[in-house]
């Protein structure tokens, strides 16, 4: 028996004693057994939230799951050293893409600021990150540290 019917079962019993819901005891059971029905009702409505943020996670956890054999390739132990031996390629992997492309740092006009560029980017339309202004820089990637294009 769940609450809600325990709590219509104190109902009938007090129907059934036929009690003076107009005398002084007999308003307060009435009060008492219409908030126990409340309660009940807010006892039926969280079990069934935490039914389903219960399956919820589980489903989470399965897909993490996934994702976490994907990322690691089937590897059960991937413990510190594995995370150590990562990171050093990591960096080696960056050092190398840094060796592949120049960086020029140029300086937008309308604030100041420092704008990291590489042969990649059209040095005719540059936008700053910082106040939005576009601009341009005729010598390319050709100078050492561009100072807004004065060449």
């Amino acid at each position: 028996m769940d609450i809600k019917e325990k709590v219509a079962y104190i109902k009938g019993l007090a129907e059934g004693l036929k009690i003076d819901e107009n005398g002084t005891n007999g308003k307060l059971l009435a009060a008492i057994i219409d908030v126990l029905g409340d309660i009940a009702e807010d006892i039926e409505d969280l079990t069934e939230n935490a039914e389903y943020l219960e399956n919820y996670v589980e489903e989470l956890d399965e897909d993490l799951g996934m994702v976490e054999e994907d990322l690691y390739c089937g590897e059960e132990d991937f413990d510190e050293e594995d995370e150590e031996d990562e990171e050093d390629f990591d960096e080696e992997f960056d050092e190398e893409e840094e060796d592949d492309e120049e960086i020029v740092v140029v300086t937008c006009p309308s604030c100041g600021d420092g704008v990291y560029l590489d042969d990649t980017m059209d040095f005719d339309e540059i936008k700053c990150p910082s106040c939005g202004a576009t601009f341009s820089c005729a010598c390319g990637a050709d100078c050492e540290n561009c100072e807004g294009c004065g060449e």
